[in-house]
Formats: structure tokens, C-alpha cells, sequence
């Protein structure tokens, strides 16, 4: 009988794939955590033991840095976020959601502006670099830009995140082309709804690991990720100068006199685009109650 400390790359049928000892052991997970109602999640840290017969077993869920709903995936180092600057037409507003609930996950942001061959991305990917969010122009016609999205994988656990049509796949088969990740088109073309076989997945990559998150999208940030009001600040980190500057405590930087990250937006130091997007995402969740957020 051994022992091990490993982490969960897939999870499908009940059994639990822990990748440990430079092997992959098959495990079920003790009934200890269905009584405390915790599952294991993809991305775990786990403590598991291996018989010499028999069935492994997950022994302890380590403690968890972060964890998504969904896809249900914990201790993410990074979130990329994948947006064409056309076809569709990009949308800062839903940039700006991911990254902010990233952010309030500890989950380090990285945007990337696709099909950057149709359309200039520069000034779209100085918005985000100018609030030390990092931000990359990629290009599939040329491969531009692959090298440096590439280097920001390495050590880190990442997932990728990106609406229908915006090139996630396309990115993510330039950069391991040998993965072979499915599009939806072939789930479409075998006549079965899109990704409905497919489960989260962690591949070994770049000393690191990349998820595979079929379908994972802005649907799923705005359904289960909601920041309450008065954390959403602490989601935009070019806030962070200047809290406490302003002329009133109570003040939530959305329109009040004195605002002192008003008067960042006005110079041009806080990106316009980046304010109107907290805004409206106050507004949003200003009369939503605690217990209606972060519903399963």
C-alpha cells in the first residue's frame, strides 16, 4: 500500500483520475466528503492511497486557493480570456466580467484579442496593459502573437475562456496543435447537443496544465460568478491608488462629487471603457441580496 499527494485531471463515471507519482492512478472518493457535502473537484490537490488490490481512494481534499461553479475546476492560476476584435465585434463589457471575477477569485486575468489579422487589436490590448492586466493581439493567419501568450502558460494551471465564434479552439489547436481539442461543430455534425459528452479536463503542459473547459463562456461567468456591490471595487485593480482619497468615505466611485476615481477617468488614467463597465455591473447587483448570489 502506498501513498501519494497528486491532482485531479479528470473526473467522469464516478471515478476520479489523479495524476501522481508520474502516473495517472483511477480512484473513488472516500463517502466522508458526500456527509460533509464536499465533492473533489478538477484541479484538486489531493492525498490518496493505493493499494495493492483493489480500488484507489481520495483520502483529503487539500485546501483550495480558488474554485469556479462552472465548469467546477479549482486552484486556477490563470483565466484566458479570449476575444475577436471581429466577427463578432469585440465587447469590452464582457472582457471587463470576466476579469473582474477573476480578479475577486485570485484568479490572474490575461486577455487575448483574436483574428487580429481582420482588424487592428494594439489599442484594444493597451486598455487592459495600461490596469497591468496582461493583453495579447493573436492572429491564426500568421500565428502572431503565439509566442508570448505561450510563455505566460508556463508552471500555471490555465483555463480558457471565450463566447461562441470568438476563435477559442482555433487558439488553443495553434498553440497544442498535438491535443486535437474538439470544436462544437463535431458534436453538431454527429447530431448530439454541443459539448454535452464532454467533462472538464487538465492537460501537462509547459510544466503546467491547461483545462480543457468545453463550452465555458460569459453565460456561465454572469449566471455563477455575481460580485456583491460593495466587493465589485476590489475587482478592478486600478482602483486600488485610490481608496480612501476620496471626499466622502462612503463614496462607491460611480458618480459622486470628489470621486477621486472619477478624476482618474477624466485625466485619462483609469480607462473609460473599464469605469462605464464597473458601473453597469454595480447596477446590476446593487438590489440583489447575498442569499440570491452564488446560487448552484
Amino acid at each position: 500500500m502506498n501513498h501519494f499527494t497528486g491532482i485531479i485531471t479528470k473526473i467522469t463515471g464516478g471515478f476520479y483520475y489523479v495524476e501522481a507519482a508520474e502516473s495517472v492512478y483511477e480512484c473513488k472518493a472516500r463517502g466522508v466528503f458526500r456527509k460533509r457535502g464536499t465533492s473533489p473537484l478538477v484541479g484538486d490537490t489531493v492525498d490518496i492511497t493505493v493499494p495493492d488490490d483493489g480500488y484507489c481512494s481520495i483520502d483529503k481534499i487539500h485546501e483550495r486557493k480558488n474554485s469556479l461553479v462552472r465548469p467546477a475546476l479549482a486552484n486556477l492560476d490563470n483565466l484566458m480570456i479570449v476575444s475577436s476584435v471581429r466577427e463578432p465585434d469585440v465587447n469590452l463589457y464582457l472582457i471587463d466580467k470576466m476579469t473582474a471575477a477573476a480578479v475577486s477569485k485570485e484568479i490572474t486575468p490575461i486577455v487575448v484579442f483574436s483574428k487580429s489579422d481582420l482588424a487592428p487589436a494594439d489599442e484594444l490590448a493597451e486598455i487592459y496593459r495600461k490596469v497591468g492586466i496582461s493583453a495579447y493581439a493573436f492572429s491564426s493567419v500568421d500565428l502572431s502573437g503565439l509566442d508570448e501568450i505561450k510563455a505566460e502558460l508556463k508552471n500555471k494551471v490555465t483555463a480558457f475562456c471565450g463566447n461562441s465564434g470568438v476563435g477559442k479552439s482555433t487558439l488553443l489547436n495553434a498553440l497544442f496543435p498535438e491535443l486535437e481539442l474538439q470544436t462544437g461543430e463535431i458534436s453538431d455534425k454527429l447530431g448530439r447537443g454541443r459539448h454535452t459528452t464532454r467533462t472538464v479536463e487538465l492537460f501537462k503542459k509547459h510544466g503546467g496544465y491547461i483545462a480543457d473547459t468545453p463550452g465555458f463562456s460569459t453565460v456561465d461567468i454572469e449566471r455563477f460568478e455575481l460580485i456583491r456591490k460593495d466587493d465589485l471595487k476590489f475587482a478592478f485593480p486600478e482602483f486600488d491608488d485610490y481608496f480612501g482619497t476620496c471626499k466622502f468615505n462612503s463614496c462607491n466611485h460611480l458618480c459622486e462629487q470628489g470621486c477621486s476615481v472619477l478624476s482618474a477617468v477624466e485625466e485619462g488614467i483609469i480607462p473609460k471603457s473599464r469605469h462605464e463597465s464597473y458601473v453597469r455591473m454595480y447596477n446590476e447587483v446593487k438590489d440583489i441580496k447575498d442569499w440570491q448570489l452564488n446560487q448552484g
